[in-house]
């Protein structure tokens, strides 16, 4: 099977005078290819460092030879480096960024990401699955310290153990056998805080396209966030039915 696929994406700077998310995504022969990553350090240079993150990726998944779950974790470690060497120029010493990465080729999808940047895979109507943040506040809800509706409003989910512009990068892959009808979320923690797994699902069943499900699920959102609240940024993937 060769995936159809849409896709939208969103992004806005919320109550932040900079936008340091970075959004990119498009299909290449028949590959999907969408990378969300949020910059950290303030001044803009986040924005720096999850530009350098999203191109390193998206160009690097599409030259791949082929795709896996090793193929993903290449493709961030490489943005690593990137934002390494970018943390050379003057200024830029502190930039760092999460990643979060997803490729659909055939009737397989693979993913990867660093940090608190999330993927949600939803098959069947149901949530099939999303990566667990590298943060502390995620380590504490594994641990059974706090419950899952927890890490929404924990102190510590700033906090994060794992992000690009760090010497050592241990990014976190998985995958999955992809079906029509199913659907795709990657977004910032400055979408996810405050749009809860549950509603996601339930705006996805009302939803004909990936436009109308980012715009249901940002009515949630607009209600919710404070003054001041972070850059926050989604993209939303649906395959289709190939109609030969």
């Amino acid at each position: 099977m060769m995936a159809k696929l849409s896709f939208y994406s969103y992004t806005n700077k919320g109550g932040r005078p900079n936008n340091e998310d970075s959004i990119r995504g498009g299909m290449e022969n028949g590959r999907g290819v969408f990378v969300l990553a949020d910059g950290l350090g303030g001044h803009s240079l986040g924005e720096v460092a999850s530009s350098i993150a999203a191109e390193t990726v998206l160009d690097g998944c599409f030259a791949a030879s082929q795709l896996d779950g090793r193929t993903m974790e290449e493709q961030l470690k490489e943005a690593n480096r990137q934002v390494l060497k970018g943390q050379e120029l003057p200024g830029q010493e502190d930039m760092k960024t999460t990643a979060v990465a997803l490729a659909i080729e055939g009737d397989t999808a693979y993913w990867a990401h660093v940090g608190d940047s999330r993927l949600y895979h939803f098959s069947g109507g149901e949530l099939a699955g999303v990566t667990r943040d590298h943060s502390v506040t995620y380590m504490k809800y594994l641990g059974g310290e706090i419950s899952y509706m927890d890490v929404y409003h924990d102190d510590d989910r700033a906090s994060l153990l794992r992000v690009l512009g760090r010497a050592s990068c241990q990014p976190e892959a998985g995958e999955a056998e992809v079906i029509p009808g199913d659907a795709f979320l990657l977004c910032s923690d400055g979408f996810w805080e405050f749009v809860y797994n549950e509603e996601m699902q339930a705006d996805l069943l009302k939803a004909e396209t990936p436009v109308q499900w980012v715009r249901l699920m940002l009515l949630r959102h607009i209600r919710r966030t404070p003054p001041g609240n972070d850059n926050f940024s989604a993209i939303a993937v649906f395959v289709e039915e190939e109609h030969v």
